[in-house]
């Protein structure tokens, strides 16, 4: 049927349109487009770019790697470093780590050991030194301790103490050796031990003057010695 014939069917004998009928083709409804707004589409490139910036920093802060020199092998505290006792590792170094670069190996080679070092680690400036931890005019001597005599504050090297003549209980004196000030030698940390298993004795290397190292060596014999940490300014 014809769309004139349609609407000749929906008008009644006496032109009034019937209810019920369609008029017409009813048209679609119109959708409008959204309006976009150029501040909104910049906005998204820039913090797009921003974010492609930024992984891209990230990816270059994470690949940068640095050459340092490691330790291959125990080193004693006082033993000079050789070449076989040292290594190279590139790894990704965090700023606030101290480490002998890599180009620097040769420069360390020949120093002595500051501190024990332990294989696998990172080497630092300043655990080796070029001067001896027993110097001209001094002496080593060795003191054991008891747990009880060791103190809380760990002992490393370099570390001043003072040596005290503790006399032992009985031992002939003066009538006012109680108001006598102790006897003392001055000296200085050059290895601390570890406690040993069972005892949980630790063994302190320090270096006296040659002059009073014997009289400590007697003190240690006689169980009359007492080490005390001096004050930090070495007072």
């Amino acid at each position: 049927m014809s769309k004139t014939q349609e609407r000749v069917d929906a008008v009644s004998p006496n032109k009034v349109p019937q209810q019920g009928h369609v008029a017409g083709p009813v048209a679609p409804p119109r959708v409008s487009a959204r309006r976009r707004r150029p501040g909104v589409i910049a906005l998204s490139l820039a913090l797009i770019a921003a974010g492609g910036a930024g992984v891209a920093v990230l990816l270059l802060q994470v690949g940068h790697r640095t050459e340092v020199v490691t330790v291959v092998r125990d080193v004693q505290v006082g033993q000079v470093v050789t070449r076989d006792d040292l290594g190279r590792a590139s790894v990704a170094l965090d700023p606030a780590v101290k480490a002998v670069r890599g180009n620097d190996l040769e420069s360390v080679v020949g120093k002595r050991a500051a501190v024990e070092l332990k294989p696998g680690s990172l080497l630092a400036p300043s655990q080796v030194t070029k001067d001896n931890l027993v110097k001209a005019g001094e002496q080593l001597v060795p003191i054991g301790l008891k747990p009880e005599q060791v103190p809380a504050t760990a002992l490393v090297p370099g570390q001043k103490v003072q040596l005290v003549h503790v006399p032992a209980q009985g031992q002939e004196g003066t009538s006012n050796t109680s108001e006598t000030t102790p006897q003392t030698i001055a000296g200085r940390v050059v290895k601390a031990s570890g406690a040993a298993p069972g005892t949980g004795i630790v063994v302190v290397d320090v270096a006296a003057s040659a002059a009073e190292g014997p009289t400590a060596a007697a003190w240690v014999s006689a169980g009359t010695l007492r080490l005390v940490l001096a004050a930090p300014d070495g007072g």
